[in-house]
């Protein structure tokens, strides 16, 4: 076991090194600079800013002084948002998106084994049909595009939830719901297929024949061993809907990261 996770944090390690040196290269081949926009600076100014921020280094060397600065959490001043360094847009916005994304998990979780399990109990009647076109709409519209239909529907013409910021607990259901969209649906079909497989077994033929009722074979045994594939899946989905709500929070006007 010990070798196991030592072998996963080198690996870890590995690709934290390749996305920072793949950052960082890219950054540099893309023409321009931080101090390149509409307003042109003198050259003098601009020779100067690049001279305090180490930008007239050689390449290699702002590499490693790059290394060496992420390696102590230090990420340097914010080009975009003056008097503000990068590290205070994180300690500000990943409370907030951190939150998002946990509420977006649960929801996802909660309402995708339900709907998938009703879909299996249901099978080919309007319970599963339902389940299964809401499941299809959630993996088919891109969840920005679910955020700006729920903001305009349940927001803006009925009047429901707020229709943006982040003040109150009324604020974060609609961005949940639009980041949980796509997470939700593909476990409801994960769940509804393995829920099938687990009630066409031997041993729920036989818990029945002895006499259990419909709930205590579900809840006792089937859904037991049918949400396995459902676990499986939840570290992947939870890196995705934890690094990928950006797009949201744009929509909604979040101050996340």
């Amino acid at each position: 076991m010990i070798k196991f996770l030592g072998r996963r944090l080198v690996y870890m390690l590995i690709s934290l090194w390749v996305i920072v040196t793949a950052t960082f290269f890219l950054m540099r081949a893309i023409p321009g600079g931080p101090f390149s926009g509409e307003r042109k600076l003198p050259p003098a100014i601009e020779a100067s800013l690049n001279s305090y921020y180490g930008l007239d280094q050689p390449l290699f060397k702002q590499y490693l002084d790059y290394l060496v600065s992420v390696a102590k959490w230090d990420f340097g001043p914010s080009f975009k948002y003056k008097g503000q360094t990068v590290n205070d847009l994180i300690s500000s916005g990943f409370p907030i998106s951190f939150t998002l994304g946990l509420e977006a998990i649960c929801l996802a979780l909660a309402f995708g084994v339900l709907f998938g399990v009703i879909a299996a109990l249901k099978r080919n009647k309007w319970q599963d049909y339902t389940a299964m076109i809401i499941a299809v709409v959630g993996i088919s519209v891109p969840n920005f595009i679910m955020a700006a239909l729920l903001q305009y529907v349940l927001a803006m013409k009925l009047g429901m939830f707020p229709v943006a910021q982040w003040e109150s607990w009324g604020h974060t259901v609609l961005p949940a719901i639009a980041v949980a969209s796509m997470p939700m649906a593909f476990i409801a079909r994960l769940t509804r297929s393995s829920m099938l497989e687990v009630l066409s077994s031997d041993y729920i033929r036989t818990a029945r024949a002895k006499g259990l009722s419909t709930p205590a074979v579900t809840f006792k045994h089937a859904i037991r061993n049918a949400i396995m594939p459902v676990v499986t899946y939840m570290g992947p989905m939870a890196a995705s809907i934890l690094t990928g709500t950006f797009v949201v929070e744009k929509v909604f006007g979040i101050p996340g990261l």
